[in-house]
């Protein structure tokens, strides 16, 4: 219920890490609860925006839980627009623990994840659009999805979408103004009307274009070295994650399992899978650690195939094509394949190697840290030939924004085909109605309970 006073430890808590731990309280008895548990010496002010210093005490023994500063945060001026207070305690467990005990104990209810930014939503501070952008912003992974999520929080997602749904309702009320007073207004200007639709609907299909980049900076994109045992998949990870995650010897089969590490490459968080070399073997942990990869193949987005330049393609590289480069199961497209030739520094001329098709061929000298920038730019190129990435971007929708923009424009387009079939006016107003709606769930204006659970669900406790 928004009436209740609800509190959650607001930052991450870690055994001997952190040097400041925050319990967030928020609603109409925050501050009387504050009263009982915090004493702050001499003349400090309890006033909006002010930092006390004194100490928490438990109100039944007196016994001091920690020394720590209170934030103080009075509605309207606040994250939820509610009286919001902050015990900034000592980093830990143990302190920021008990003072959350004591606000229960004093009646505050134990918060959901994201009811912080829930109740700001509620509570007119953001609209739905900036507040899912808070959740990006918390969870991002680049430095462009941060920006991406940044430039949500300061509405420029909500204000074109607002400035759409305006334009929708312009001309809703046009056309039942016709339906009810028509002898009483001018004519229609169809043309008019078709042209504006016409705008909105570009500017929707545009917007809607830049789901794919979204998702992808949300969620990243996933690849697995794959290929057979010692050809250098272990080395390419070290140099091109310039760390010594993976063994490297000249032993075959070295890897065992599958190491990840996570890059930034072009703004897109990748997560590596440096996979174990795969072939038949009677090991019987080998064994595991093949069938490990297959698996970890199965699943990347994306797949480096790295073979031996002095060797060439082999029978071996060929059966470990034909198993990777199988049509994805949940989408039926290909899975996209780099060829990696590795070792080209003992391999000499490599021009005359004959391999099947591939997205892209890089030559690499991973030992030497030779031919990384190569690589990177050719997972960039493929991963935009795939129209998985679109380009010069200042936001990006995600899923449920791109849902509820695919159901304006279908909208939109049956509203073109109705006027261009000459139907009535009312046939017109049925699927503006949809597309304002549609629209209008994107801002939160038009949206269930179940939604917003589903949501808000995602955030964390403390959010």
């Amino acid at each position: 219920m928004i009436g209740e006073t609800i509190v959650a430890i607001a930052t991450a808590i870690v055994p001997e890490q952190g040097s400041v731990g925050i319990v967030r309280m928020s609603g109409e008895k925050a501050v009387a609860i504050a009263k009982i548990l915090f004493h702050s010496p001499g003349s400090q002010k309890w006033e909006s925006h002010q930092i006390l210093y004194g100490y928490v005490r438990d109100p039944n023994t007196q016994e001091t839980v920690d020394e720590a500063l209170l934030l103080l945060m009075f509605a309207p001026r606040s994250y939820t627009r509610e009286d919001v207070v902050e015990f900034h305690c000592h980093g830990g467990i143990m302190a920021v623990q008990q003072v959350l005990q004591l606000c229960l104990e004093q009646g505050a209810k134990l918060a959901q994840p994201g009811e912080f930014t829930l109740r700001a939503f509620l509570n007119g501070r953001l609209d739905l659009t900036q507040a899912e952008s808070i959740s990006d912003l918390v969870g991002a992974r680049s430095p462009q999805a941060a920006q991406f999520a940044i430039a949500g929080l300061q509405g420029k997602l909500a204000y074109p979408i607002r400035q759409l749904r305006l334009t929708c309702l312009d001309i809703l009320a046009e056309v039942e103004a016709r339906i009810d007073f028509e002898e009483d207004l001018p004519p229609l200007n169809q043309a008019e009307i078709q042209s504006q639709l016409s705008q909105v609907l570009t500017d929707v299909t545009q917007i809607l274009n830049t789901a794919d980049q979204g998702e992808l900076l949300r969620s990243g994109l996933k690849v697995a070295i794959v290929g057979r045992p010692n050809v250098g998949k272990s080395s390419l990870l070290n140099a091109w994650s310039r760390s010594d995650r993976a063994i490297v010897t000249d032993l075959p089969g070295t890897t065992r399992d599958v190491v990840e590490s996570q890059l930034v490459v072009g703004g897109i968080p990748i997560q590596v899978l440096d996979t174990a070399g795969i072939r038949e073997t009677d090991d019987r942990v080998e064994k595991i650690g093949v069938e490990r990869s297959r698996l970890a193949a199965q699943s990347a987005d994306l797949i480096l195939l790295t073979i031996d330049a002095q060797i060439g393609w082999t029978d071996a590289d060929q059966e470990i094509y034909q198993q990777v480069s199988a049509q994805v199961p949940c989408t039926g497209g290909v899975r996209p394949v780099i060829l990696i030739l590795n070792k080209i520094d003992l391999a000499g001329t490599s021009d005359d190697l004959l391999f099947p098709p591939v997205a892209k061929v890089v030559r690499t000298a991973a030992a030497l840290n030779q031919g990384i920038p190569d690589l990177e730019a050719a997972i960039l190129e493929t991963v935009q030939s795939e129209k998985i990435q679109a380009a010069n971007l200042d936001l990006a929708v995600n899923q449920r924004q791109a849902a509820a923009l695919t159901r304006a424009k279908s909208a939109l387009q049956q509203v073109s085909e109705t006027i261009a079939n000459q139907l009535p006016l009312d046939f017109w107003t049925i699927d503006l109605r949809s597309a304002i709606q549609s629209l209008g769930e994107i801002l939160g204006e038009d949206v269930t309970e179940s939604v917003l659970d589903r949501i808000f669900s995602r955030f964390c406790i403390g959010k």
